[in-house]
């Protein structure tokens, strides 16, 4: 069985005790007392002499590389909440400072949501041929940049940033509190930019609480050579004079006289299955079945049973574009980014 323990203990360090499957959480590392369903501690030295197998770091980004500092000081394999540094020098810094130990590791899960993880499927099976542009529109900064990576299959490097800020007017029914008493239309920011990657190009396209707001759609476009995959459909040239549509369809169970219960079943594309859901039965969302399934690849990597889930280079990267996207947009310039040390 491998252990894990959980330094923060706010939303996000919630999904993590509440997930394990086949690991087991040890507890949280908080300031204060707390009413929890795992074991509370009050200080890092006390959850670590229970030796976990490696310690989620869910804490405020200012906070996190120091942690992630302490943590390898002391040999202790860690999946870092995104992004692992706030600022660019703080990027550097903590590569410079821990990036050679192999130890750090970044809880990037959406390329482990079911409905991304039949897209990524159906985009290395080849059937749209190789991937030259992705388009995202449902979350922001450093997830958006490694969804467009990985579908790209961009590496580590140099790109070419442009971007723009424009605000319009748009009604916020709801937020991460709930719905709003009132509905107020306000002002809300919406950040376009171009990434051009050697692999590709990148679409960012994200508005304010785009996240949460659901009078926006969230999409997601990948374009290959022979074809492109726009949410869930799919357009593709499968011989000369010959253009078939084939959709991505998710079987969910528990709707009308189907007793089994609300679930993900499987994604399936004509009669492929691109994605079966490992936790079944469980009645998870898909942020759940994601986290779930980062924790259990983490724990197959501190075996030495797996390879690593994503690796801190490719969480540096992450935001490093995501800041060029936010300096572009400031700037209202061309952003090159440079040689870095993790490339």
């Amino acid at each position: 069985m491998t252990t894990y323990a959980i330094v923060g203990s706010g939303w996000r360090a919630e999904y993590f005790w509440r997930l394990a499957d086949e690991l087991d959480c040890l507890g949280v590392v908080s300031r204060r007392p707390q009413d929890l369903p795992v074991p509370v501690f009050t200080s890092l030295d006390e959850c670590l002499r229970h030796k976990p197998d490696f310690v989620v770091t869910a804490v405020p980004w200012q906070v996190t590389p120091g942690l992630i500092r302490e943590l390898v000081g002391r040999g202790v394999p860690v999946l870092a909440e995104t992004p692992p540094a706030p600022h660019l020098d703080g990027l550097r810094a903590l590569w410079h400072d821990v990036g050679e130990s192999g130890l750090v590791q970044v809880a990037e899960q959406y390329s482990r949501m079911p409905a991304h993880a039949a897209r990524i499927a159906l985009a290395r099976s080849g059937v749209i041929g190789d991937i030259t542009r992705v388009d995202v529109s449902s979350t922001h900064q450093y997830h958006a940049v490694s969804s467009m990576r990985t579908f790209l299959g961009a590496g580590r490097g140099p790109v070419e940033v442009r971007a723009t800020r424009t605000t319009a007017l748009l009604a916020d029914p709801l937020s991460r509190a709930g719905w709003a008493e009132e509905v107020e239309t306000k002002p809300a920011v919406t950040t376009f930019a171009t990434v051009v990657f050697e692999e590709g190009l990148g679409v960012y396209d994200f508005t304010d609480n785009q996240w949460h707001n659901q009078l926006l759609h969230r999409r997601l476009l990948v374009r290959g050579t022979r074809g492109e995959l726009a949410d869930q459909d799919v357009l593709r040239l499968t011989a000369d004079r010959t253009i078939v549509h084939t959709p991505i369809v998710r079987r969910q169970t528990g709707y009308d006289l189907d007793l089994d219960g609300f679930d993900t079943d499987h994604l399936t594309f004509g009669a492929e299955v691109l994605y079966r859901n490992p936790y079944q039965g469980r009645r998870w969302n898909d942020e759940e079945i994601a986290i779930a399934t980062l924790l259990a690849d983490t724990g197959t990597w501190v075996r030495d049973e797996g390879p690593p889930p994503y690796p801190l280079a490719d969480g540096i990267e992450d935001h490093r574009i995501a800041l060029a996207i936010e300096e572009a947009a400031d700037r209202d310039t061309v952003v090159r980014t440079g040689p870095e040390a993790w490339h």
